[in-house]
């Protein structure tokens, strides 16, 4: 396998990109929502780490998480995610000679994208990029009609108003 280099911070902040192997006519992440929050969840209490925004769309997703101080193993939390998740769906998907004789399900490509936060105006940049994802997807008219988004979180804490739209009325101060 691939040894990628890739950016590691003890107790960083990251920007993830994970996408379904297949993104054509592929709504498995919400139609599986619920199997995906709960793998979440668990490997958060395994493993943790803060998810400081989050868009869940139909063939990918989006997340901001912040390392524990000391820690910078993402990568093996991604593996576990990806890998609980894909054993709680049905099988049924395509998979590639390479990915029958790996053993692997085709639910997900086999790597991420991530982008270290470096600084206040990064970390506001991505997370305003994260919650208005699903406009941009043309999922929705308006950001507030995507359930599966951190940005309900923010509404409630009042660091953003409902009526959000992007650019000008940004994030004030961003935490769990």
């Amino acid at each position: 396998m691939t040894n990628y280099r890739r950016i590691k911070e003890p107790g960083g902040s990251y920007f993830f990109t994970a996408n379904l192997a297949s993104r054509r006519n592929n709504s498995l992440l919400v139609e599986h929502v619920d199997e995906l929050r709960e793998v979440i969840r668990k490997v958060k209490n395994a493993h943790p780490f803060s998810i400081d925004a989050i868009v869940i769309l139909p063939d990918h997703l989006h997340c901001i998480w912040t390392m524990p101080a000391g820690d910078v193993d993402y990568a093996e939390r991604w593996n576990l995610i990806k890998s609980g998740f894909s054993r709680r769906i049905p099988k049924g998907e395509y998979r590639s000679a390479s990915r029958i004789k790996r053993g692997e399900r085709g639910i997900w490509q086999r790597r991420f994208w991530e982008h270290r936060i470096r600084d206040e105006k990064d970390l506001r940049n991505h997370i305003d990029y994260i919650h208005w994802n699903p406009v941009k997807h043309d999922l929705v008219s308006r950001v507030l009609d995507w359930p599966h988004s951190s940005f309900h979180a923010y509404v409630s804490r009042g660091l953003l108003p409902l009526n959000w739209v992007g650019g000008e009325d940004t994030l004030e101060e961003v935490g769990e």
